[in-house]
């Protein structure tokens, strides 16, 4: 089993941390080079998975095309979530991600995320030779993204609930 441990820091607030975080359409943005989709089995395609609700994702890794369901098994908004696959190629698949607030009012998000190849007995030699880095790469292109959008103005595009929230708590315009 492979265990990733990846500390972001983000010049943002926790909630639109948290939110674009585990927002499918940022998701698929950050995984737009093996063409990653949301596929209609048994789960949602977009917007914000809350507790226990699925996503079937399909992409294609290492020259093939596969999919994987993730439920979200866990929630604390805004500090915490977690997914895990409950359906895919691997044997076990578990990501937990932690969001604090920094003294300067940004966000830390921290992920930590557990995988273990499948086939038992070739697994550990795959996990050694390349799936450490691939899952760290992938991990890190997202986490990149997540970045990106939050601290420009693209965030709104993704959570217009939150762009209404803040409107609406600076008051009316003169």
């Amino acid at each position: 089993m492979i265990t990733l441990e990846e500390t972001t820091i983000i010049d943002a607030p926790i909630e639109r941390c948290f939110d674009l975080s585990r927002s499918v359409e940022v998701h698929l943005v950050a995984n737009i080079h093996c063409g990653e989709q949301a596929l209609a089995i048994g789960g949602i395609l977009s917007g914000l998975p809350e507790l226990s609700q699925q996503v079937t994702w399909r992409a294609k890794h290492f020259g093939v095309w596969q999919n994987l369901t993730s439920k979200y098994t866990a929630m604390q908004p805004p500090t915490y979530f977690q997914a895990t696959m409950i359906d895919g190629i691997f044997r076990s698949m578990q990501a937990d991600h932690y969001f604090r607030t920094l003294p300067s009012g940004g966000t830390e998000m921290k992920d930590l995320f557990r995988v273990a190849a499948p086939l038992p007995l070739l697994g550990p030699v795959a996990e050694l030779l390349f799936l450490r880095r691939y899952m760290r790469a992938l991990l890190r292109e997202r986490n990149a993204v997540i970045k990106q959008i939050a601290e420009s103005n693209d965030w709104q595009r993704y959570l217009p609930s939150q762009k209404t929230e803040q409107k609406q708590s600076e008051g009316p315009t003169p």
